[in-house]
């Protein structure tokens, strides 16, 4: 890792913090090969601060550090990555991020399903949604679809159609987030149970 601090007069480049988990970008800041030092000494992310001139250790007065993970450099080795477990909100202003935004797990488009999901169940319409149609029927309907996917799934995937296994695959999980959701949980709940077996077996 040999970052190129020279390319500008100031010694200066950025270093765009990421959460090693969520993998949301927390904040910019810069560092000088002094900083990166420092970081990687102490585990704890520190700048260079251009308005106090001095290094800066994130949380020094807070107590919300960042505690060092990895770290990365572009192609360019003028850009410096670091990736973080963030211990509080990042921004001073108690925001999580230094753009407002709430440091949360995302799912890509399964989040956006999460949310529509949601929606379908506080805007009940049974006889235009489905998926209000099942939260009406309850738990034990949503509970029974589940397994009937589930078993279609293991019928298809006895088979050679993959195109049929991808569908009610499909149809298992979009059943299972419905599922989830009706008892009062998503998908970021499932992901905390296996990051902590997944601990306890390394």
């Amino acid at each position: 890792m040999k970052p190129d601090f020279n390319k500008n007069k100031d010694g200066l480049i950025p270093a765009i913090i990421q959460d090693s988990n969520t993998k949301n970008v927390l904040m910019l800041g810069y560092m000088n090969n002094e900083a990166l030092q420092k970081t990687l000494e102490i585990k704890k992310v520190t700048f260079f601060s251009r308005s106090k001139s001095r290094l800066w250790t994130k949380g020094e007065k807070s107590g919300n550090f960042l505690n060092l993970v990895d770290i990365k450099i572009d192609c360019d080795d003028d850009t410096i990555l670091v990736f973080v477990i963030p211990n509080g909100p990042t921004c001073h202003k108690g925001t999580d991020t230094c753009w407002g935004e709430n440091n949360e797990q995302e799912f890509g488009f399964l989040s956006n399903l999460e949310n529509v999901i949601q929606q379908r169940k506080e805007n009940s319409d049974s006889e235009r949604s489905y998926v209000a149609s099942l939260f009406d029927k309850g738990i034990n309907k949503i509970a029974q679809k589940v397994g009937e996917e589930a078993v279609e799934v293991i019928i298809e995937a006895k088979d050679n159609n993959d195109n049929l296994f991808l569908n009610e695959s499909a149809d298992l999980l979009f059943h299972y987030l419905i599922l989830l959701n009706a008892k009062g949980y998503g998908l970021k709940d499932v992901e905390e149970i296996l990051k902590n077996r997944h601990k306890s077996a390394t």
